[in-house]
């Protein structure tokens, strides 16, 4: 679904009218993350198990629940990873790979467990590899190599990878901040607006030569708006002051505005150099010719 962003500021306001900046959001949560988040309900039978019998038992039901709750938090972080990697046009492989380990740990997890209804080290085995065969099976495995950086330069691309990491951290303290506001408008106005941003940083993916334009609105900018959540989400849990909720509301129109117009300028840049490129192509054709 895409949203139109219209603004004081934005390039179809007044003078010559040009095409709207359209932000594509992005898909809502898909079955991973909750089938991460179910993950966490594994450790409880084991539990009830180690505390209905023997002191053995105990042991080794607390074991395999806490090397289930280990493994339900490095998949979910794996899949949290997984589509951060799926979302970006270039991005290196996560450093490391939480689903893979989840899995291990999960077959680890149900070894141990299973040693309160059997002894055989065979069987032991055989269950601990089903387990995680079928962790893997559920969830899959992490990227395990980089994503667009074939043929590109590597030090450009580093550079954007590093911005870009950098302004997602931005907006994620942004989010987190936001929450102590407690109040779900605002919390969504914050989604607009990094949906927005993150439609710059793709722009800038897609070309890591925009990186020295867009540098400030990835750094800066983005660090401003942190600060400004972060002091005001303080201010308006404490005494819900109208006027500092149209303030930041303001703020973020106008953040929202400028980085859309940015995103615009890139592309209409890029579209620029693509006809200078051909059009330089075709005239040295005709030459030849």
């Amino acid at each position: 679904m895409a949203q139109r962003i219209v603004g004081k500021y934005s390039p179809n306001q007044g003078g010559t009218p040009q095409d709207p900046v359209v932000i594509e959001a992005p898909p809502p949560p898909g079955g991973p993350m909750l089938k991460a988040n179910l993950t966490f309900l594994l450790p409880f039978p084991f539990l009830f198990k180690a505390f209905a019998g023997t002191p053995s038992a105990l042991f080794s039901g607390l074991g395999a629940a806490g090397l289930l709750i280990l493994a339900a938090w490095l998949t979910r972080e794996g899949v949290k990873a997984h589509a951060e990697f799926d979302a970006r046009k270039i991005a290196r492989r996560p450093a490391i790979p939480r689903k893979l380990f989840g899995a291990a740990i999960t077959g680890a997890a149900l070894m141990t467990g299973a040693v309160m209804w059997m002894a055989n080290p065979v069987y032991l085995l055989l269950f601990g590899l089903v387990g995680a065969a079928l962790h893997i099976g559920a969830f899959g495995l992490d990227p395990m190599k980089a994503k667009g950086m074939e043929g590109q330069d590597a030090f450009q691309t580093d550079r954007v990878a590093r911005a870009v990491t950098e302004g997602e951290g931005f907006l994620t303290a942004m989010k987190d901040a936001i929450l102590r506001a407690n109040d779900g408008a605002l919390e969504a106005r914050v989604e607009r607006f990094c949906t927005t941003a993150r439609t710059l940083f793709r722009q800038v993916e897609n070309d890591p030569g925009d990186l020295t334009a867009a540098r400030k609105y990835l750094s800066i900018y983005l660090m401003g708006g942190r600060d400004a959540t972060v002091k005001f989400a303080d201010i308006y849990k404490a005494n819900r002051d109208a006027k500092a909720r149209a303030d930041y509301e303001a703020l973020l129109g106008d953040l929202e505005t400028n980085f859309a117009s940015r995103t615009q300028a890139l592309l209409s840049n890029t579209h620029t150099d693509l006809d200078i490129e051909i059009q330089v192509l075709r005239d040295r054709l005709k030459l030849e010719g």
